[in-house]
Formats: C-alpha cells, structure tokens, sequence
C-alpha cells in the first residue's frame, strides 16, 4: 500500500447520519484519533479542538448516565447561603414607678397648719404694734385703752410668781405689797368705762353713761392720790414706775370726764344720727387722753411685772391698770 493509501485508509469518517445502533444500544461517537504518523497528511485539515472537548463531554455524559440508570437526572443542587443574622431580644425598657400622691386629708392638714401659723404670726405684729393708740373713733380708743381680754387670768385678776427673794427684812418688800394692793384696786372701773361708751356710741341709756363715766373720773383721781402716799423709793426704777402711773391715770380721769360730756352732747338734738351718736370736740378729746393713758399704762406694766416676779406678787397686762 502506498503511501497515499496509507493515509486515506487511516482517514476519520463520520457516523453515517440515520445509521442504527448495533444490538439496540446506543454507540458514543468515535472520538477523533489522529492519524499514524503524528502528523496529518498534507493537505487535509485536522479537526477543531472544539470537536475534542465536545466528544470529551459527550463521553463523560454517557458514561454518568448509565452509571445513574436510564432516565436519571440529579436535581441541582442549590446555592449554600449562608443564615442571617438575628441579633438577640433587648430587654424592654424599664419605666420608672409613679409617683406617690399625697393624701387629700394631709393636704388639707398641711394648709390648715400653714394658716394657723401665717395667723399666729399676724397676730404677733398686730399686738406688738401700734394698734393700742388713738383710734378713729372715740368709741374705739375707749375700747381698746380698756379691752378685758388683755387681763391675765386669776382669782385676784393678775398672775403670781414664786418669791425669788421676799426677806420681812428688805424695806423693798414692803413697798412692793403696798403698791400691788393699790393696782388691784386700779381695774374696779375698766368694765363700767367699757359698757358707757359702748351705750353712748348706740345712743343709748345716756344718762346712766354718762353717770358711769364720771365715777370712773373720780376713781381714776382718787389712784393718783393714793399713790402719792404710798412710798415706793426703794423699789426698782420707782421714780419712773410713778410717773408712769400717774400719768396713766391721769389720762384716763381726762378720758372718761370728756366722753361723759359727749354722752351728753348725744342726749341733746340732733346728738343721733340713725342710731349712731354724732362725734364732736369731747368725743375727740377723749381719743386723745386714752391714747395717752395706754401708752403710759404699757410703760408702767413693763416696770411693774419684773418686781412683781421678783416678790411674787400679781403681774398685771397694761389693761388691768
């Protein structure tokens, strides 16, 4: 065989195209060999390489196949992915716990206790100030020169204190219990002044007021006389504690002498307007003694009630005197 046979004998033929398989059993391609010698035979061309990968795969697809059984197709397989991730539960936030209310009964008694102490302490200033003075009124200032609720409480109308130092001996003693007998007798008037101005201002009984009014004048005088001869040189600031007892009734004689005239006045025409007696020049003198007399009637109690503890004898409030 020649060389030109050579080669065409080694030559590759396709499949024949509608050719049957042999023994029912489907026959893979033949893949390409190339021919003896290494190199192919000049002028023919060798076939693609894509033909050889394609045989390649078309063997190995075969050979899977009847490996898996007829028919058999492996499901694919699906992509790995990975699980997302789930960040842990937060606590629920904590609310903070209400507030306690207060009780409507501990506030009311809280408000109650704060009015109580806001009046004690007007209370405090008003008495303290200068409220005992002249009034507007004459009926007022004769009130308030005598006002019993000022009177501290006891069975001989003033307060007593343990002797500190009451030696029959000390000539101060002595004094102390003349004088203190005299001040008792100072408040005989204080309720009958208080009644007759109280009628006067009404327009009524004004002759008995009137009547009251000079009496308490007269006791007023017979105090300042009585005082006098009583010696009390040896007692604490006495030279000021008689004057200022003196002073004060003094004032009060001129007080109850001129609202004795106003009661008068009111009795005569014209003296009452509506049931409310008609003020005038006596009216307004009286204002002005009694404000006299309770300024000096302070001073006096100021200076009395310290030798009055010292001796126990009675302590008298300024409206007692």
């Amino acid at each position: 065989m020649s060389g030109d046979d050579s080669a065409a004998a080694t030559q590759y033929l396709p499949p024949v195209a509608g050719g049957g398989p042999v023994g029912g059993a489907p026959v893979p391609p033949h893949p390409y060999q190339p021919p003896l010698g290494g190199a192919p035979a000049q002028g023919e061309r060798p076939p693609p390489s894509e033909f050889d990968g394609l045989f390649r795969a078309s063997a190995a697809s075969a050979a899977a196949s009847g490996a898996a059984g007829p028919g058999h197709v492996p499901p694919p397989r699906a992509p790995h992915v990975a699980a997302p991730h789930v960040a842990p539960p937060q606590p629920a936030p904590v609310s903070p716990p209400p507030r306690r209310k207060l009780p409507t009964a501990a506030i009311v008694g809280i408000v109650v206790a704060g009015c109580a102490v806001a009046g004690l302490a007007a209370g405090a200033l008003l008495s303290g100030g200068g409220g005992d003075e002249k009034k507007d009124t004459p009926q007022n200032a004769a009130v308030s020169s005598e006002t019993p609720g000022d009177a501290p409480k006891g069975d001989d109308g003033g307060k007593k204190e343990p002797s500190a130092s009451a030696d029959p001996a000390d000539p101060a003693v002595a004094q102390a219990k003349a004088l203190d007998a005299l001040l008792k007798d100072s408040n005989n008037s204080r309720d009958a002044v208080i009644k007759a101005v109280d009628s006067t201002r009404s327009c009524k009984d004004l002759d008995k007021s009137a009547s009251d009014l000079r009496d308490a004048a007269k006791q007023r005088d017979g105090l300042v006389t009585r005082l006098q001869k009583t010696a009390i040189d040896k007692l604490p600031n006495s030279a000021e504690l008689s004057a200022q007892l003196t002073k004060a009734w003094q004032s009060s004689s001129s007080a109850d002498s001129h609202y004795a005239a106003w009661a008068g006045e009111v009795g005569g025409k014209h003296g009452c307007v509506k049931g409310h007696a008609r003020p005038s020049g006596e009216s307004a003198a009286g204002d002005r003694a009694s404000g006299d007399a309770t300024a000096a009637k302070k001073a006096a109690a100021d200076l009395w009630n310290p030798i009055a503890k010292k001796y126990g004898l009675s302590q008298h409030s300024w409206a007692q005197l």
